[in-house]
């Protein structure tokens, strides 16, 4: 078993229960972290027996492109489509930041985490 993670994944999204910020959107911070058997890649030293972190990387852009009102809901569709389309992923779990979210307070950011396993 083994774990790829992807860190700090930044995009510019309008996610929100406000009206405002389906209009004038926000900054986000995406985190994400797959297990799933990496030995037959560890040997073989090519891409089509590893879980492409490219792969996971457009995922998790298109997901954030498309609005949801909470982070729960837009993290639990990355997760989703995660291990609908990357086979080898035996667990993956993602972390959905809100930069500067507006709670009326001195908060540099607010974070949902999802989890699944296959």
């Amino acid at each position: 078993m083994g774990s790829i993670k992807l860190k700090n994944i930044k995009v510019f999204a309008y996610h929100g229960c406000l009206d405002e910020e389906g209009k004038i959107g926000s900054d986000y911070r995406v985190d994400l972290k797959v297990k799933g058997d990496l030995t037959n890649s560890a040997k073989s030293d090519e891409l089509a027996d590893t879980i492409d972190y490219v792969h996971l990387n457009k995922i998790v852009k298109e997901e954030m492109a498309m609005r949801s009102k909470l982070l729960e809901t837009v993290a639990e569709r990355i997760n989703n489509r995660v291990l609908q389309e990357i086979l080898m992923v035996q667990k993956v779990k993602v972390w959905v930041s809100k930069i500067n979210p507006p709670i009326g307070g001195n908060v540099a950011m607010v974070s949902v985490s999802r989890s699944k396993t296959r």
